[in-house]
């Protein structure tokens, strides 16, 4: 595959996964406005913006990734981004709280064969030493999710309600579902798969026709040969608590914002644009570009340097819920924005160089099925029920403490990933 090809299918999987995200970024910023129309509690509001959605998200993901270890993984993220985004579509319809959850459902099923497969055929074409970056290009679908997702959705709320934003959200991600399906290529070809192989250098990676059949790995397998993997197992708990404390706070930031400094939808859209799209792309980017050109091959010393990041930005996450000026609560939120963003591509692709070819797929969505379940399953619903609790003290104030509970919880994932660097140069030889 050329350069110019593998370019284009890093562009085309990182929008895919920008609007495999957005609905999630939108949610959170709208979910003042579902409670008010549909006189819902906050308890509610974390189950629609976690669970229901995690749930299925997660174990989902299972048999999708399976499906993608052995088949046609463009077949998969085309006709799985079609489905979450006629999903999101709908979400603007719902008249109730069991409807949007259950909508809300049809979403997390669409939406957990985006991942895997993508990460599955950047490992195809990327060597061990440009993972780090190639993956970190992809994952900036992340952050420019957050610009659609606050930036649009912030002024369509305000426009025209929450109920067309996630109307407009969702059709686009139909057409892209179309390009997705008529321009980009899946290697495998009659039981046999393009891989990517590099050098003795590692440094120039060629193309080679590999003779093999398709991954006839069980499930039991798969999870026996990880679970044996000391790293694997350290990276999947750090992911699993930073999933856990982020989503619990960025689900409910929005909110939090708009009760406590009175800030309409529009101007913080555009502010949390500016911040997670332009902070999260920087960070991401510089992340992977750090790893692939200053550690390249060199994965412990990339997990120890994201331990001390990820220790950084539990301090300014809890000074931002502790200063009341909002100018320098979102200044905090910039640079603590960079600094998240940064473990995205390093940790990925030493996933992706960990495990063998035939369990890519499926080792990225059981890291992602424990993340979700954990993380976004429970976060949002932690911080939603700390807040019910503590609004009989805190009044309107509740939601700033619930979320300033859970900043420490980075230091405990930051230290599974300082164990992950001790052990990573064993289980990758």
């Amino acid at each position: 595959m050329s350069t110019v090809h593998r370019h284009y299918l890093l562009t085309v999987l990182m929008v895919v996964l920008a609007f495999n995200y957005v609905d999630r970024v939108a949610l959170g910023l709208v979910l003042q406005d579902i409670k008010a129309s549909l006189h819902l509690s906050d308890t509610q509001l974390g189950i629609l913006s976690g669970i229901a959605f995690a749930l299925f998200y997660a174990v989902m993901g299972i048999p999708i990734a399976r499906w993608a270890d052995r088949g046609n993984r463009v077949t998969i993220i085309s006709l799985t981004t079609a489905l979450w985004s006629a999903m999101v579509a709908l979400c603007g319809s719902a008249a109730s709280f069991s409807q949007l959850l259950l909508i809300r459902i049809g979403v997390g099923i669409g939406e957990s064969g985006c991942v895997p497969p993508a990460h599955s055929l950047i490992a195809d074409f990327f060597s061990r030493a440009e993972r780090p970056r190639a993956i970190a290009i992809y994952m900036l679908g992340g952050p420019l999710s957050m610009v659609l997702g606050y930036f649009v959705a912030g002024w369509l709320n305000e426009l025209w309600g929450w109920r067309a934003t996630f109307f407009m959200l969702g059709v686009p991600g139909l057409a892209l579902a179309c390009v997705t399906w008529w321009t980009l290529e899946e290697p495998r070809r009659s039981n046999r798969t393009w891989a990517v192989r590099a050098d003795a250098s590692d440094q120039a990676p060629r193309e080679a026709l590999i003779q093999q059949p398709l991954s006839s790995v069980t499930l039991g397998k798969v999870c026996a040969t990880l679970w044996r993997n000391a790293t694997f197992r350290h990276l999947l708990l750090c992911n699993s608590v930073i999933c856990f404390f982020t989503y619990g706070i960025m689900q409910w930031q929005p909110a939090f914002f708009i009760r406590s400094y009175g800030i309409r939808t529009g101007e913080l859209g555009t502010w949390f644009a500016l911040i997670y799209g332009l902070g999260g792309m920087l960070g991401t980017y510089l992340g992977g570009a750090w790893a692939s050109r200053r550690a390249a091959n060199n994965e412990a010393l990339q997990l120890k340097v994201l331990a001390v990041v990820i220790a950084a930005f539990g301090l300014l996450s809890m000074a931002i819920y502790l200063t009341p000026d909002l100018p320098i609560a979102l200044g905090l939120l910039g640079l603590a924005a960079v600094g998240a963003y940064t473990f995205n591509g390093p940790l990925f692709a030493t996933i992706q160089t960990l495990v063998p070819d035939d369990m890519r797929a499926t080792s990225i969505a059981l890291f992602y099925l424990f993340a979700n379940l954990v993380g976004m399953g429970l976060g949002p619903l932690a911080a939603g029920a700390l807040s019910d609790v503590f609004r009989s003290w805190a009044g309107e104030e509740s939601l700033r403490y619930a979320l300033l509970c859970l900043c420490p919880g980075y230091f405990w994932s930051g230290w599974h990933l300082w164990l992950a660097s001790r052990t990573v140069t064993r289980d990758l030889g």
